[in-house]
Parts: C-alpha cells; sequence; structure tokens
C-alpha cells in the first residue's frame, strides 16, 4: 500500500499517474489523501482508495496511514502562518502516525541546500529542512527529495513573458544554478516509491540536466517561442513590498526573503552533480512543451475577451 498526499498539485497528479500505472505490475494499492475527491479526474477515481481530510489532520493521517507499507509526503503552499508552523507544524501530526502505524518508508519533497554555509538562514528552505529532520526522527526510512527552483515556477509570469517579454528574480543574471521540471521529481519519487529496497534516510537531489542563469533562460526562452525575453532583477526590498502589499503573513515574507538570498549565495550550488542527479528534461524541452502552450492559451484568452 502507497499513500499519495497532495495527489491533485503539480508534482502529485505526476506522481500518481506513474503510480497508477506501474502499480498492477508491482501489485500495490494505492490511497491518496485529497480534500475535494471531485479534484481528481474521474478515471483515477476508481482505481484508488480516497480518504477525505488534510493530512495535516491527526484524524485523517491515521486513517490515511493505516496498513501503508510508504507515504509520498508533500507539505501544500502556505503563506498565512510561520516557516515553521507551514512545515513541522503541519507534518507533526504525519509523523506521529508514521510510528504509530509502522510506515516503512516516506518519499517527501524538500530542498537543496543542506550542509552549505547557508542552509541555516535560508527561510523557506531551512524550515523544510527542519520538517525532514522530523519526519527522519520518526523511524522510518526516509528519502528527502532534494529539489531546486522549479521551471513551472515561470507560469506565474506567462503574462509578463507574454505582453512584456520579461521575467523577473532576484539571483544575478550570470548565477548559474540547477533547476529542474516537476515531472522528473515526480519520476523520482515513483522510483523509490515502488523499489523500497533502500534503508535509513538520506537526500536524494533532483536536479535538471545543467545548471542555468536568468541570462541562459532568457536565451534558450528567446529561441524557443520565437520572440525576445529578457531578465528584470528584481531588489529583495522590492519583493518583500510587493508581498506585503498582498498581505501575506510578515514572517513568511521574510521567510522567502531569506530563502531568495541564500539562493543569490549560492545556497543550490552544493551539491556535485552525477548522472543519477541529473534529470531528463532540459528547459529547452519544457519550454516547447509547457511554456509554450501555456502563451498560446492566455493569449487565446485575451483575444476572446
Amino acid at each position: 500500500m502507497i499513500v499519495i498526499t497532495g495527489p491533485t498539485g503539480n508534482i502529485g497528479r505526476q506522481l500518481l499517474s506513474l503510480l497508477i500505472e506501474a502499480a498492477p505490475a508491482g501489485r500495490e494499492e494505492l490511497r491518496v489523501v485529497v480534500r475535494d475527491p471531485a479534484r481528481l479526474p474521474e478515471d483515477v477515481r476508481g482505481r484508488v482508495e480516497v480518504v477525505v481530510g488534510s493530512h495535516g489532520d491527526a484524524e485523517t493521517v491515521e486513517r490515511a496511514f493505516a496498513g501503508a507499507d510508504a507515504v509520498f509526503w508533500l507539505v501544500p503552499p502556505d503563506a498565512s502562518g510561520t516557516p515553521d508552523e507551514a512545515y513541522s507544524g503541519f507534518t507533526r501530526p504525519a509523523a506521529r502516525a508514521f510510528a504509530a502505524n509502522g510506515v516503512g518508508h516516506v518519499v517527501g519533497v524538500s530542498a537543496l541546500g543542506r550542509g552549505t554555509p547557508q542552509a541555516t538562514r535560508a527561510g523557506l528552505v531551512t524550515a523544510s529542512l527542519a520538517m525532514d529532520d522530523l519526519i527522519a526522527g520518526s523511524g522510518v526510512a526516509y528519502r528527502a527529495l532534494a529539489c531546486p527552483s522549479f521551471y513551472e515556477n515561470l507560469l506565474e509570469e506567462v503574462d509578463a513573458i507574454r505582453d512584456d517579454g520579461v521575467f523577473t528574480d532576484t539571483v544575478a543574471a550570470d548565477r548559474p544554478a540547477p533547476m529542474v521540471a516537476v515531472a522528473d521529481i515526480a519520476a523520482a519519487a515513483a522510483a523509490l516509491l515502488l523499489d523500497r529496497s533502500w534503508t535509513g534516510v538520506g537526500d536524494v537531489p533532483v536536479l535538471g540536466p545543467q545548471d542555468l542563469s536568468p541570462d541562459d533562460l532568457a536565451r534558450i526562452m528567446t529561441e524557443e517561442l520565437g520572440r525576445p525575453v529578457r531578465y528584470r532583477r528584481q531588489s529583495l526590498d522590492e519583493l518583500r513590498s510587493t508581498m506585503l502589499g498582498y498581505g501575506l503573513n510578515e514572517a513568511f515574507v521574510e521567510a522567502m526573503v531569506d530563502m531568495k538570498r541564500a539562493k543569490d549565495e549560492g545556497l543550490d550550488s552544493g551539491v556535485d552533480r552525477s548522472p543519477q542527479a541529473g534529470t531528463a528534461t532540459t528547459f529547452a524541452r519544457w519550454c516547447a512543451r509547457t511554456l509554450r502552450p501555456a502563451l498560446l492559451t492566455t493569449q487565446g484568452a485575451v483575444d476572446a475577451r
């Protein structure tokens, strides 16, 4: 029995698809934890057991983890409280339920940075690493998928890329760092969940095929989209003011700023590349398969207004 949390999110949705395809051969049963079962595709609902509720709720995870051999753990984004509340606070009931139900293996989505000089002052990443320690302390065999920034973060800037040919971040324009597609994170999680021969606790870096700077991203987007795209560097003060203007929790905003500062100082560059860490999806391929269709979809919505 494999339990999947966050099955309707970007990573969980793709992971669930991979597991449904592979489960019959391995005689695996699948169970998902979801607040709203209607968000699951109709053809999926009949192929998995559904536990309704939040996986941050003690009663829900007790039901969800009963009889489970492995769990995919993903904390949902939450900007309403402190980073500790968002990560360790949300995870604490699950950590107790892992131990109480004898769950053997857990695969979680986390972040790069452990062991770097920036790790203790990296805001949201520091909170994520503390969550990993909490899970590891429950006695399960644990693998933290240590991820850099996602290609998919650029989907939040589709309008600016389409209308102005610009995307924004806070790191130096020539700062190279790993980036990854969520499909590759899902594939790494599926491999670990289906082959549970591993033991102990450890990190599994999930890196894209090459380190890329914002200038590299702009060049590749220009080539793949057939339109000029440039990078605009935003100051940390500007980022802070913008997020506070949205009414976000101040502690969360400061944690985001600290994470961005740490990334600009090399937080994601502390892992040596290996064939196992490098993943399949190049940024150019992602642009062609994901970003270009997203731009066309939003352009169609604009034209229809």
